[in-house]
């Protein structure tokens, strides 16, 4: 019997390469307009190749990249990126098509929501609050210092010690094969990979149910509630 819900944040909830992509053209833009000597795409593909390098959530990336292509730190350009970033990410931050409707009617049948994220706690709770959704959920598992990322059984293992229940009675939700399907599958969960927000690709992964739209969610726990009762 499925009890609880639980979700990946970003490329699941979240349309966040969509938001990290319009960012950093803005930030990229303002600092050409400031002086730095690139062009727009070189630009941006040097920044989301140091993305790779130091991580999404590197909260000093701008630096590293305005030393890298011009030889030291510019707090002119700098300035003008962060604030460039800021402005565009407030528009552009959104849940995926029909995440609001969903949550509601997964609560409204007694389900248990959480969110498993790799993305830095103070980040998570930030994103989750621009956009309403704090209320929807019962357990926010994400990166502290001394927290391991998934697949790690460390952060599946604090979200079924905060819901009380067993893995088989969860159903994860996200859309990397490699952290959130496969560590989702290690601990005895049921998983739904995220096709809709999919940016990495595993073909030897394969999930327990696939979807396009997260509204596809509730017909999938009504298959699983209703073999469980026909098997007990």
């Amino acid at each position: 019997m499925i009890k609880a819900v639980l979700f990946d944040l970003d490329n699941t909830l979240i349309d966040f390469m969509k938001m990290k992509k319009s960012c950093s053209e803005a930030a990229i833009r303002a600092m050409i307009e400031a002086g730095l000597k690139i062009d727009e795409e070189s630009g941006i593909k040097k920044l989301f190749e140091m993305y790779d390098r130091y991580g999404m959530e590197n909260q000093n990336i701008f630096d590293k990249f305005i030393r890298e292509v011009h030889g030291k730190l510019d707090y002119n350009m700098l300035a003008r990126a962060i604030v460039a970033y800021r402005k565009v990410k407030a528009g552009h931050l959104t849940p995926y098509p029909n995440v609001v409707k969903t949550l509601i009617k997964l609560k409204e049948r007694s389900l248990k929501l959480g969110i498993v994220s790799d993305a830095p706690i103070k980040q998570a709770w930030l994103r989750l609050a621009e956009l309403n959704l704090c209320d929807f959920f019962d357990v926010v598992v994400a990166r502290g210092p001394k927290a391991k990322a998934k697949p790690h059984v460390m952060p599946f293992k604090k979200a079924l010690k905060a819901l009380k229940l067993k893995p088989e009675e969860i159903l994860f939700v996200g859309d990397n094969p490699k952290a959130d399907i496969l560590g989702a599958k290690n601990i005895g969960m049921k998983t739904v990979l995220a096709k809709y927000g999919q940016v990495i690709y595993e073909s030897n992964i394969k999930a327990d149910f696939e979807i396009n739209d997260i509204s596809e969610l509730l017909s999938i726990i009504e298959i699983l509630n209703k073999n469980n009762k026909r098997n007990k």
